[in-house]
């Protein structure tokens, strides 16, 4: 029986088959659109093969797409691997490709606020219904659960307010009730490494490869690794909605695994360091690091994860004033204010109290200071917190 790889041998190595990389290190990178036959035979072979990773049409991808999605499939443990344009459209067309006019899907209350966009303001034209939930529901899922529910979404550690989910109970519930649901997860702040989801029972493993996997923050992208009984659907219903990916982004995201496991390492030692001295310092109330005891689900991060990533929040003690918060965000060396995150740079956003209740449909929040949320890079630590110390100097 072959040894399993430890991960950060696997992501150095996955997807690097000879096949792919035709002598070099990395895979090529092949750009196309039409792709030749010789025969009609070959044309045929090709035909009845498009979805094993035969070379077809360019929308089913080339070398460079099926090297990066064998290398997430292997990486998730799944039997394969969708790409898209971004985050979003992974998200959006994992959920279209198993609902129809008059299901229901029960969505986290916590999720990432383009995912409830997409159920309020799309889903919602083709008579699919949604219901939030409070991301700590855990087994209570089951009795929100109706005939026609065909779609549990998690998103676990929860968006901005950063709860983990207690994701194995919850599966247990839900199954207990209808073995038929499809159950999704959002796994972006995992990297879809630190926790396997499909090993835990989820059928579709989602994550925004524009923040860790790619790693630069210089290229958009999203996956979609799916298990065995919900493969084909999701690829095939995905190439019909027209999702693809540039063999460049793929090349990118593929070159980023390689030093995926270290740039972890340091996202996490750097943030945890940074998270500890937060939750000492006498202007905040809150710090939400799944890796301290004070996040919420914090338990359930110690059980079923096998590290963090640098993205957290913390809330401060008091609301700060429009002008406060201004000269707070304004004025910060090091970090540096922008959407998205995973890169190697430093980043901070802030939200108000009342901001995140507009956008919890459900388990709102119980603070009523500011809410800051930050991506720790890989700079130097003390410099980063001489840098947030400076921010505390100008809210004192």
């Amino acid at each position: 029986m072959k040894k399993k790889m430890h991960l950060e041998t696997q992501l150095v190595t996955a997807g690097r088959e000879k096949r792919y990389t035709q002598g070099a290190v990395n895979a090529v990178i092949q750009r196309a659109s039409s792709l030749v036959f010789d025969s009609v035979k070959d044309k045929k072979f090709a035909t009845a093969n498009r979805a094993k990773g035969e070379l077809f049409y360019g929308r089913r991808g080339t070398l460079t797409h099926f090297s990066f999605q064998k290398a997430m499939t292997d990486l998730e443990g799944g039997a394969g691997c969708s790409l898209y344009p971004c985050g979003a459209a992974a998200v959006t067309n994992a959920i279209l490709a198993f609902v129809s006019g008059g299901d229901h899907i029960l969505m986290t209350g916590a999720a990432y606020e383009p995912t409830q966009d997409f159920c309020n303001k799309i889903l919602s034209k083709f008579n699919v219904s949604t219901t939030y939930y409070d991301p700590m529901i855990g087994a209570g899922i089951a009795g929100l659960i109706q005939p026609n529910t065909r779609v549990v979404f998690l998103e676990s550690p929860g968006s901005i307010t950063m709860e983990v989910q207690d994701v194995p109970g919850m599966i247990k519930a839900i199954r207990a009730v209808n073995p038929e649901i499809v159950i999704m997860l959002d796994n972006t702040w995992a990297a879809g490494v630190l926790f396997r989801a499909l090993d835990y029972g989820v059928d579709i493993s989602i994550q925004a490869g524009t923040k860790y996997t790619i790693g630069h923050s210089d290229g958009m992208l999203g996956t979609a690794v799916a298990n065995e009984r919900c493969w084909d659907r999701l690829r095939e219903n995905s190439y019909l909605m027209g999702q693809t990916l540039d063999a460049d982004t793929a090349y990118m995201a593929a070159r980023g695994l390689r030093t995926l496991g270290v740039r972890l390492k340091q996202h996490e030692e750097s943030s945890i360091a940074i998270a500890r001295w937060l939750s000492a310092h006498p202007l905040v109330e809150r710090v939400n690091h799944p890796a301290l005891a004070e996040c919420p689900g914090h338990p359930f991060f110690e059980r079923d994860f096998s590290g963090s990533s640098g993205l957290f929040s913390f809330v401060l003690k008091n609301r700060l004033s429009d002008e406060q918060l201004a000269g707070y965000l304004d004025n910060f060396t090091l970090f540096h204010m922008a959407y998205s995150w995973g890169g190697f740079e430093s980043l901070i956003l802030a939200n108000q109290p009342e901001e995140l209740n507009e956008i919890r449909p459900a388990g709102k929040v119980d603070f009523t200071g500011t809410l800051v949320r930050v991506h720790i890079g890989l700079e130097n630590v003390e410099e980063l917190i001489a840098d947030l110390e400076a921010g505390f100097a100008r809210i004192a």
